[in-house]
């Protein structure tokens, strides 16, 4: 068996070349990582539904846009919520990922939340991969590895956090941030 090096907690930037629609210039935040296969959330994807139509508990801790995004193809049904809480002690309901990132148990009631939070953003679904399926993609080019900034979680403007997380690559990954949405117009 191959061993696997963690890339728990950092981010997935999709290649312009990667042809999955569900993952055209995607920022994907990846929550675990290890033999057993991957799981993540993409962090550029707004829902056009408000947090309050589905969690109205969890709707005034949100931050903008105040909608849910879709996490990745897989269990849309489901709702995965990621926060930022600064600190080295996090409270009930909330688990380390990496750094400053976890996971929240949206069972907990919010006020116990509420007041450690830095930045909450609610995910119906969620991107995952079998074992060394991701591993296959990275191999084939279809991604870029990168490391994941706190603010990521709660980009105010998601529609520019594709370019915005290349650019600040200090590398020539940075170049990429330019590549054309429709290559054939250029």
């Amino acid at each position: 068996m191959t061993e696997v090096s963690s890339l728990t907690g950092r981010l997935l930037v999709a290649a312009p070349a990667l042809t999955d629609p569900n993952f055209d210039r995607a920022v994907v935040l990846l929550l675990d990582h290890d033999e057993e296969g991957s799981l993540g959330v993409v962090l550029n994807r707004p829902t056009p539904v408000g947090v309050g139509d589905i969690l109205a508990s969890w709707a005034g801790l949100t931050g903008e846009p105040e909608v849910v995004f879709q996490g990745g193809p897989v269990s849309l049904d489901s709702a995965l919520g990621v926060a930022v809480i600064p600190g080295d002690e996090g409270p009930l309901g909330w688990r380390r990922v990496h750094g400053a990132i976890g996971l929240v148990d949206l069972e907990t009631p919010p006020e116990l939340l509420g007041p450690a939070l830095g930045s909450l953003r609610i995910f119906a679904g969620y991107a995952g991969w079998g074992p060394g399926q991701l591993e296959g993609e990275l191999n084939e080019g279809a991604w870029y590895v990168v490391e994941s900034e706190p603010g990521d979680v709660s980009s105010p403007s998601p529609e520019r956090l594709w370019r915005a997380v290349l650019r600040r690559q200090r590398s020539e990954l940075a170049m990429i941030a330019t590549y054309p949405d429709d290559p054939s117009l250029n």
